[in-house]
């Protein structure tokens, strides 16, 4: 690595990677406590092709993630690329696009996606998370009750009643396999494109790992991540 970026790649001389656990089509931890996934591969290379140590950083909730890297503890994350949070860190370009859509219960009159929105529905979503952030953007009647996780979410919605919980497709699904008394809408409220971020003033930390993104993208290694994690239905960003 050239002398002149790695102030802006990793200015502790360490790659200190904010890991989101709470999106387990990225990440997972292990009972032994191991972090495996996308992310963590991905962190995994950037440092070993720039011959640094790398330390993984692990969040429960994107909110906690996004705030490390806001603030400079952190050297680079994994986040979906939303506008509020674009005022405060630099995106690439998106490696990985999920789909946000919605838990109902099985006897729910609602079918469609396009009906989440109508008076008196409470969704339940985790605070911070793309699709909260979306949600609370778009949403005009419906009420977005706020978890303090995605996984936080689900149990709300499960214990209080609630119409609907808004999360990634793979997690809800993987709930509503085991719960047969609930299941997930067909379709989605919003296209999730997840992307590698660094701290807002890293022009060449930025620039460097889009280059390292897009080579990952090309050379398989995305696609590779996302299979040995079991993440075989996730699509890898064009």
């Amino acid at each position: 690595m050239s002398i002149d970026l790695a102030p802006d790649l990793a200015p502790s001389g360490r790659l200190r990677a904010a890991i989101n656990l709470g999106n387990p089509v990225l990440a997972q931890r292990h009972a032994d406590g191991r972090i495996s996934g996308v992310s963590a591969a991905l962190a995994r290379a950037l440092a070993a092709r720039h011959g640094l140590p790398v330390e993984l950083h692990p969040f429960d909730t994107a909110g906690a993630a996004f705030a490390a890297l806001a603030s400079g503890t952190c050297d680079n994350n994994f986040h979906a690329g939303e506008p509020p949070r674009a005022q405060e860190i630099g995106f690439t370009t998106p490696y990985v696009v999920i789909e946000g859509t919605c838990l109902v219960r099985a006897g729910s009159p609602i079918t469609d996606i396009a009906a989440i929105d109508a008076p008196g529905l409470r969704i339940a979503a985790g605070r911070n998370s793309a699709y909260d952030l979306h949600l609370s953007r778009t949403l005009r009647h419906a009420t977005l009750v706020h978890a303090g996780s995605s996984e936080a979410a689900i149990e709300t919605f499960a214990r209080d009643g609630l119409d609907m919980a808004a999360g990634v497709r793979q997690p809800l699904e993987a709930y509503a396999a085991a719960n047969p008394g609930v299941r997930v809408l067909p379709g989605g409220f919003m296209r999730i494109e997840q992307a590698m971020a660094v701290p807002r003033g890293r022009p060449a930390a930025l620039s460097l790992v889009e280059t390292f993104l897009t080579e990952m993208k090309r050379n398989g290694m995305i696609r590779f991540g996302l299979d040995a994690s079991g993440q075989w239905d996730a699509a890898v960003a064009g």
